[in-house]
Order: C-alpha cells, then structure tokens, then sequence
C-alpha cells in the first residue's frame, strides 16, 4: 500500500487524542515487532500492532480505526510485557476504541428525537436505549 505522508498527518488532532488517552508515546515503538510476536490473538486481526502502531505514527489512524485489530485485541498486556521501551498497545486500542464509541454518540445516525413518540412512551426505557444502540451501530 503507497501512502503519502506530511507533516501535518503525523502530528495531528486525533494522534495527539490516542496520545493522551492512552498514555502511551507513539514515537517511543521502533517496530521490533515483539509486540505482534507474543500477542494470542494477532491471527484474528486484520492489522498487526506492530503495523497499527507504524500506520498511527505516519498519521493514518483512519486505517486503524477502521480495521478489526482495535475490537480483537483483548487487552492481555502480554504485548507490554514484550516491548522494550515498555509501549502498551493494549492501552492504544482501549484509546481507539473510546474514540470509535465517542463519535458514534457524538455523530448518530438516528437521533432520540427522531423516535415515535408511541415508541418512547410505551417501550420500556431499556428498549428504547437498545434500539438507539443497534440504530447507530
């Protein structure tokens, strides 16, 4: 896969985001892969960490966010354990996921407002927010 890099890619708003909400310096990874060698579940994922990692530090975490890694990933701190410059991918996915679940609340396809009136008042208050769920994804 060619991609185009500029400086702007790599240090933008949603880098710095993963950043702060993982705790982890993304630029501290020197792609030793040990991360992606102990992991249990890297045959289930579409992207390796050590590759989520590398694409996240040439500023496209699009292609992290989209791909099934960030959902696999079970948080096992096996890759921690590995890396030695201590980085935690596990940490890195929960960031990923928060910010995939964020936007989806802050940007849903179907509005509560949008509901049936009839719907809101006659469906019990927990049917109404696993319909929101399974609506906007």
């Amino acid at each position: 896969m060619r991609l185009r890099l500029s400086g702007e890619q790599i240090r933008d708003e949603i880098i710095g985001r993963i950043e702060t909400l993982s705790g982890q310096d993304l630029g501290a990874c020197y792609q030793c892969g040990k991360c992606s060698a102990g992991c249990p579940v890297v045959e289930q994922m579409d992207i390796a960490p050590s590759e989520a990692i590398r694409y996240l530090q040439l500023g496209h975490p699009d292609i992290v966010l989209d791909s099934n890694t960030i959902w696999i990933c079970a948080s096992c701190f096996q890759c921690a354990s590995r890396c030695p410059k201590g980085v935690e991918f596990s940490s890195i996915c929960d960031a990923l996921r928060a910010i995939v679940l964020r936007k989806r609340v802050s940007d849903p396809k179907v509005d509560a407002d949008e509901l049936a009136r009839v719907m809101v008042s006659d469906a019990p208050q927990m049917g109404v927010v696993g319909a929101l769920r399974k609506l906007n994804g």
